[in-house]
């Protein structure tokens, strides 16, 4: 039975319907109604069923001017949206996380007496306590890891291994010191050495030691900072702390580790408080392990400075003091840095929009308990951590390993004309970027029917196991990654352009083309770090509110990417696009012999002296990694291609004390250098407060060292030059803040691969003119079925684990800002 659909009629919001009458007569409407009640009744007795089709792939357009009959069969309910199971090249992860045993075993056994080390559980340490303050993984070396998947026999298993951080806050000379503890499960083999072989200084001085609340919420704090300037917060400011007012600091805290100092900035306690910085600033020292001795050294007031809160009081209280004109009333609403819906409804905005649904079944697999995805020919393992957050690993394509590891790290650099901004230059490794990650939004950071993935990181004080920190979805890109119009027999034609996602935190997306090429992506969203508007801040940013300035600053997120090309001796080759001038004989007078034009040159960098790199001018050229000892089918050495993609950038400051040397990979689009297992990453979490002396000095890796058929890694950044306007209010967009690069390759097949996939049409001319063109589509027809609702909205926070590995009492809300906010938003303890 054929079946014939009416279009539905869609009326904007203002617009009125001339084709009806004003009113339909009642009787009328009545029976419509009952007619209408009928055909309900009967659609509710129709049996739903599925079918996709699956019949023959050569077929021939009719023109039969109507709708195309609809197959017989009736609609079924489509599949769930649970992936089939992947088949992992080894039968274990050797870059999983630590799982929450492990880390109550490594405890117990740091905490056992053998090991002499007087430790105070976190949750109770002070800081002149010795404590553990992270556990995370320690990736074995790339040998072992190699060893092991060529012959994946047990016994070539590479051994665990976890680094271990300790606050000696209890030492004569305090310190701080990794360890390597393993190997894992806890045997009576099991030892812990100080792992100093991934540092270039022999100490981590105590002053740069991790975030800890305690540190900050301390009485001290208040008594000696705060409450000296009641009255003046509440004149000036319009509030009190801990009720109207709420205090960040500014970072890093120290220069090579002799203080721990911060500027406290003062914002109004309300919903988007980044947005409503205030005009006080108090300089802080906090260094050492003994809090009585910590001290308040300088306020900044509407750009004037006093030395002590003694002197600033004074000036409050006699009248010297040249004050900011009071808040009007208009500014007492604050309501519009929140994130409520404002504006009129645009037209058919009330309507759901598209969502992506896979009628035929998921086409990626998955092991969730080994974190390993494949799609389309690609296979990976997932790892994540406590610093650099998702990681991948062991990247094949076609059965061939292209990339051994991606790891990323991130630094976010202020501008400001005020004691905060101006000393702001944050490594989001120092909080952890796995630390920092929180569940993803169903329907909202992903699709529907994407499938999650957990991640586990440990703190001071417990565990914290998110369910959805990473996703995994396939997309349809809309638009082909190949197609041509073409009139011989079998050039016309197209492939989709399918993707596969593996996204954490909305921000870090790694996207999987059927070509061989990833794309690796970064976008920004959420509340700017703002400062406070006057009339001087105007070279620094941007006025988005009436005291409020978004602040200029750039963003530079690094990525480590170790190319294996054909294998694990690779070379660098630098390609660069130029013109010449030349006569070619065979032009006749109409335009001459001289012909101008471009031309391609191609060298090998042989040092990494010569490998910190900038992309060429206008893009003109490019890098390469190749195995010049592999060649393809037509003796090129085959590559894979380093291409920017949007907004590459590197840091616009050099030379500032707060940048000196820990975030030296920042100052270029990419560098390449020899790999090391003792070089894991561009930096460390402790670069942060050590920028005169960084445990991990980024230009040490560049040592001369010939990089000739040699394993390289390849060190690239993405970022933005984030330039702040009102329509970062009240937040940043994901389309605009983005950046990426891809790694694409460049020689390494014989032909584009992605003309294997059976996702694709092709057509053939029509033999008799007038006649429709004739197509195949490989037998891969559209599958059709009944979508499966979404599940309904839900979210939760994240579940968090004692030091004893058991569930903790739910967070209140002040407990979950304190762990995600840190030292950003403060509440100082009376």
């Amino acid at each position: 039975m054929a079946r014939r659909y009416g279009q539905l009629k869609t009326v904007a919001l203002d617009e009125r319907d001339y084709g009806l009458p004003r009113a339909f007569n009642r009787v009328t409407s009545h029976r419509l109604g009952v007619v209408f009640i009928i055909i309900l009744a009967l659609a509710s007795l129709t049996v739903i069923k599925v079918k996709p089709s699956t019949t023959g792939s050569e077929i021939v357009f009719e023109d039969s001017g109507a709708l195309i009959d609809s197959p017989s069969e009736d609609v079924e309910i489509c599949v769930s949206n649970i992936p089939p199971a992947a088949r992992p090249p080894a039968p274990i992860n050797p870059w999983a996380s630590v799982t929450i045993d492990e880390t109550v075993e490594i405890q117990s056994w740091l905490l056992s007496p053998p090991r002499n080390l007087n430790l105070t559980r976190g949750d109770a340490a002070r800081p002149s306590d010795n404590s553990i303050y992270m556990i995370q993984a320690y990736y074995p070396p790339k040998a072992d890891v190699l060893k092991y998947f060529s012959s994946l026999d047990p016994l070539d298993a590479p051994a665990r291994f976890a680094r271990v951080t300790i606050h000696h806050g209890a030492a004569l000379e305090p310190v701080i010191r990794d360890y390597l503890v393993g190997p894992l499960p806890v045997t009576q083999d099991t030892e812990m050495r100080h792992l100093t072989e991934i540092y270039h200084t022999e100490t981590l001085p105590y002053n740069a030691r991790g975030y800890d609340a305690l540190d900050w919420n301390v009485p001290e704090i208040y008594t000696k900072i705060a409450a000296p300037l009641t009255d003046a917060y509440k004149e000036l400011l319009g509030g009190l702390p801990n009720d109207t007012l709420v205090a960040g600091g500014a970072g890093p805290f120290s220069f090579d580790g002799s203080f721990r100092r911060f500027w406290l900035n003062w914002q109004r306690d309300t919903p988007g408080f980044w947005l409503h910085p205030l005009n006080l600033w108090q300089y802080v020292d906090v260094s050492g392990t003994d809090p009585s001795k910590w001290d308040q050294l300088k306020i900044v007031y509407n750009h004037q400075v006093f030395d002590t809160a003694e002197s600033f009081m004074d000036a409050f209280r006699n009248g010297t003091l040249k004050r900011v004109p009071p808040v009007t009333k208009k500014e007492e609403d604050l309501s519009w840095s929140t994130r409520e819906r404002i504006g009129a409804l645009r037209d058919l905005d009330n309507l759901p929009g598209p969502r992506s649904v896979s009628f035929a079944g998921l086409r990626y697999r998955v092991d969730r308990d080994l974190q390993y995805v494949s799609w389309m020919g690609w296979g990976l393992y997932l790892g994540f951590d406590r610093d650099m957050g998702l990681n991948l690993w062991d990247i094949r394509f076609r059965n061939e390993r292209i990339i051994y590891e991606i790891l990323q790290a991130d630094l976010c650099n202020t501008a400001g004309n005020d004691p905060y901004k101006s000393s702001t230059a944050l490594l989001d490794s120092y909080f952890g970027m796995g630390q920092s990650v929180r569940d993803l939004l169903p329907g909202y950071d992903c699709p529907d029917e994407a499938t999650y993935l957990p991640a586990t990181t440990f703190s001071a004080t417990g565990t914290m196991t998110r369910k959805r920190a990473i996703c995994i979805f396939e997309q349809d890109s809309g638009r082909p990654i190949t197609r041509h119009l073409g009139f011989e027999r079998s050039e016309f034609g197209a492939v989709k352009g399918y993707q596969l996602v593996i996204r954490s935190i909305a921000t870090f997306e790694y996207n999987f083309h059927i070509d061989g090429t990833i794309e690796v992506r970064v976008s920004a969203s959420g509340y700017l770090l703002s400062g406070f508007w006057d009339d001087e801040q105007g070279a620094y940013g941007s006025k988005i509110w009436n005291t409020t300035l978004g602040s200029l600053h750039d963003h530079v997120i690094n990525f480590k990417v170790d190319l294996d090309v054909g294998g694990t001796r690779n070379s660098l080759l630098k390609t660069t696009l130029g013109q010449e001038v030349t006569n070619q004989p065979w032009f006749d007078d109409d335009w001459g012999e001289e012909v101008i034009q471009q031309r391609i040159t191609r060298e090998y960098i042989d040092s990494e002296d010569e490998a910190l790199l900038k992309f060429p001018t206008n893009f003109q050229g490019g890098y390469t990694i190749v195995n010049t000892n592999e060649t393809n089918k037509w003796g090129i050495p085959r590559g894979y291609a380093i291409h920017p993609g949007y907004s590459p950038v590197y840091n616009t400051v050099v030379g500032s004390k707060r940048l000196l040397k820990n975030a030296n990979w920042a100052r270029y689009n990419l560098a390449v250098s020899r790999r090391k297992d003792n070089e894991p990453s561009s930096s460390s979490m402790w670069n942060f407060n050590l920028p005169g002396a960084p445990p991990v000095d980024f230009h040490k890796f560049f040592d001369g060292e010939n990089l000739t058929q040699e394993d390289l890694v390849t060190w690239i950044n993405v970022g933005m030059h984030h330039i702040p306007a009102s329509e970062d209010v009240p937040n940043t967009r994901t389309n605009t803040a983005a950046s990426s690069f891809f790694l694409t390759p460049f020689n390494y097949f014989d032909y584009d691969v992605s003309i294997e996939s059976a996702n694709a049409i092709l057509l053939q001319p029509p033999t008799k003119p007038g006649d429709p063109f004739s197509y195949t589509d490989y037998g891969v027809r559209p599958a059709h079925c009944v979508p499966q609702p979404p599940a309904p909205f839900e979210y939760y926070p994240e579940k968090v684990y004692d030091l004893d590995g058991k569930p903790a009492p739910p967070s209140t809300v002040e407990e979950m800002r304190k762990a995600s906010e840190l030292y950003l938003r403060l509440k100082f303890e009376p």
